[in-house]
């Protein structure tokens, strides 16, 4: 996955009137949807497949695309139609329909590269960009995990709790709650599935989070800290050093430099 490099060429928050259609037509570019209220009839290459909320449907490039939304029940979607830089693979190891995948967190990320693309502030193509690669690979995790036969389905029903409640205090004893299993025996099936320990995996996912807002800006430091789950802004910051190999502060300073280096170059530009 760290090899797919997109180019986002057109995104719509995509709020459907009944007599809402796509015509049949060849697609030049990969169509990723993600289908948060109501429903639609896709055909692809005239197969038919039936999507609703909770559902991503993904066409690669080159297929024969045609839909039509539910009278009664109009589709509210987020499209993104996009194509791979030379040298990305093609296309996503993705069905046509993805099932009920879409989490929180999927959601949260699409909310922000909302307001981000219609923003357009200086800078705005490579924080997009930043945001449509998280959304890609948490889509492309969900994905693996709801569909491999290997994985334990309750640590991964724990995993995608984690990434939905992940600011929130998080207990392995509450975890064993969840799945009806005792906690030292979930901690071992745990680190077997995972590689990490209950409370790595979640000072991982949380250092993440935190690494994307501080390549966003807007908030300081502590502020991050306090939305990623960390109370204690000392312990937050060893974490975070000791995860990605830096401090916090350097994350954020980078943001503030790329953001001057941007701002200047806009206002020289117009």
């Amino acid at each position: 996955m760290q090899n797919y490099v997109p180019w986002i060429n057109y995104f719509v928050d995509r709020r459907c009137f009944p007599d809402w259609e796509i015509i049949k037509q060849k697609i030049q570019f990969h169509d990723l949807t993600f289908v948060v209220e109501g429903k639609s009839t896709y055909y692809v290459n005239d197969v038919q497949y039936d999507v609703e909320a909770g559902d991503v449907i993904y066409i690669p490039l080159g297929n024969v695309r045609e839909a039509y939304t539910d009278k009664e029940n109009p589709m509210h979607s987020y499209a993104f139609n996009f194509n791979w830089e030379p040298g990305s693979p093609t296309p996503l190891p993705l069905q046509t329909v993805t099932k009920n995948v879409i989490t929180n967190e999927i959601y949260g990320y699409i909310k922000q590269f909302t307001q981000v693309w219609m923003g357009k502030q200086p800078g705005y193509i490579l924080q997009s960009r930043a945001l449509f690669m998280l959304i890609l690979h948490r889509l492309l995790v969900n994905s693996y995990l709801q569909n491999s036969h290997q994985s334990d389905q309750r640590i991964n029903r724990i995993l995608e709790y984690v990434s939905e409640h992940y600011p929130e205090e998080l207990h392995l004893s509450d975890m064993a709650k969840l799945v009806n299993l005792h906690p030292v025996y979930l901690g071992k099936l745990f680190k077997k599935n995972t590689g990490y320990s209950f409370k790595e995996y979640v000072n991982l996912i949380r250092i993440n989070h935190a690494e994307m807002l501080l390549s966003t800006g807007g908030f300081s430091v502590t502020q991050i800290a306090d939305r990623c789950g960390f109370h204690d802004i000392s312990y937050f910051s060893n974490v975070f050093k000791a995860i990605k190999g830096y401090p916090p502060s350097a994350r954020r300073n980078e943001w503030l430099f790329l953001s001057k280096t941007k701002y200047v170059t806009f206002n020289n530009e117009t």
